[in-house]
């Protein structure tokens, strides 16, 4: 039999020692926080449009870059994916760090140049699926994980039903917390307003919460809040 021999460089690369270079390798952060935007097939383009400069204008406001600032590191990382489709989720913008207007304005001006995705119906565990991927293997690391959910309906169609969906992410450490874009006295085809909906079966985790937005209009004022309080 022919011994072969390795070299001692790559014996040495052993997968526990692959995984703390990988590691190592991950810039520390504040926050990293997945905004998951509906795009699903009953928002027309011009609601979708409205939908996106919301988000622009939020994460563009001296009042978020302040919050941003003020943490230890004064940085978080952001991506944005779309959903709608079961097992469809697509990343529109990937990973992101904003520490200053100037960083949070190339994410908001990367976000309103981005094709929307192709989309369907609604399925939100699906989307809380295809973010907790982004925020397990992307290039930044920190303590503090969240998923945030916006959208105009319940979870329908998902493959992975939003309630276990987010029971497995909370139980890696994650946040899920929810935007509720539905006016007064609207209610699901369950009969039950979208924002109890969402606190029953999407937000989870320690302080997790659920702000609702009465249309696409209101989405720059609620979201800007929701990200304050996030990142505090």
């Amino acid at each position: 039999m022919t011994l072969v021999r390795f070299p001692r460089r790559a014996l040495l690369a052993t997968p526990a020692v692959l995984a703390a270079r990988d590691a190592a390798a991950q810039e520390p952060v504040d926050v990293l926080l997945v905004l998951a935007m509906d795009a699903s097939g009953s928002i027309g383009e011009a609601e979708f449009a409205i939908q996106r400069e919301g988000y622009a204008e939020a994460l563009t406001s001296a009042p978020v870059i302040a919050a941003i600032r003020s943490k230890p590191r004064g940085a978080v990382a952001i991506a944005v994916i779309e959903w709608g489709s079961p097992g469809g989720s697509q990343t529109t913008v990937d990973w992101r760090r904003v520490s200053d207007a100037a960083s949070a304005q190339a994410l908001a001006a990367a976000l309103l140049a981005a094709p929307r995705t192709t989309q369907s119906y609604n399925a939100i565990g699906d989307a809380i699926h295809h973010a907790s991927h982004l925020l397990r293997e992307g290039p930044y690391s920190s303590d503090q994980m969240v998923i945030d959910v916006s959208g105009d309906g319940p979870d329908l169609r998902s493959l992975r039903p939003s309630p276990i969906a987010r029971d497995i992410v909370v139980r890696r450490g994650m946040i899920v917390n929810a935007l509720a874009i539905s006016g007064p006295g609207t209610v699901t085809r369950g009969g039950e307003p979208l924002e109890e909906h969402y606190r029953r079966d999407v937000m989870g985790g320690p302080g997790s919460f659920v702000i609702t937005a009465e249309d696409r209009r209101d989405i720059g004022r609620a979201l800007r809040a929701k990200l304050i309080r996030e990142m505090s």
